[in-house]
């Protein structure tokens, strides 16, 4: 009987420069940041963004459309003249507070053969919701076996 296949983990830091507002693909700078990637039979990545004014999604990544409307409509949302009391770093502070709240700081992918399995249309974005970010820092953690668990 052989024996099972060793869990093995990976954790990087990618660090994103300043975007403007709006949507960006990120999905080939996270998978050119883990080289370990291609080693990887079965397993989960977990993308986490240390920021509260920031998030991370996975959305349709072929029609530039897409992100537009999905920015219009977190705009829509969350508008920047509602009445907010937290407005200590300009109007649209708590509105990326609360966007990145509805949105996610995190998002979890399947890893099958050392590619991430997204769908077709899929890919991984940043959604910036300052209008002058920093730079955005990412923990990456990849997690799974070198060994097809199908044997």
């Amino acid at each position: 009987m052989a024996a099972p296949a060793a869990t093995v983990w990976h954790q990087r830091e990618l660090a994103l420069p300043a975007r403007r507002r709006g949507l960006h693909p990120i999905t080939s700078l996270v998978e050119q940041s883990l080289p370990e990637l291609g080693e990887i039979a079965a397993g989960l990545l977990h993308v986490f963004i240390c920021h509260t004014s920031a998030s991370l999604t996975i959305s349709e990544n072929a029609d530039p459309d897409v992100p537009a409307d999905m920015e219009r409509g977190l705009n829509h949302l969350v508008p920047e003249n509602f009445p907010w009391q937290h407005t200590c770093e300009g109007p649209d502070d708590m509105p990326a507070h609360l966007k990145a709240s509805l949105m996610s700081s995190s998002v979890m992918v399947p890893v099958r053969h050392g590619r991430l399995c997204l769908g077709v249309w899929q890919g991984l974005f940043l959604c910036e919701h300052r209008d002058r970010a920093s730079s955005r820092r990412l923990i990456l953690t990849l997690q799974g076996t070198t060994e097809s668990p199908e044997g």
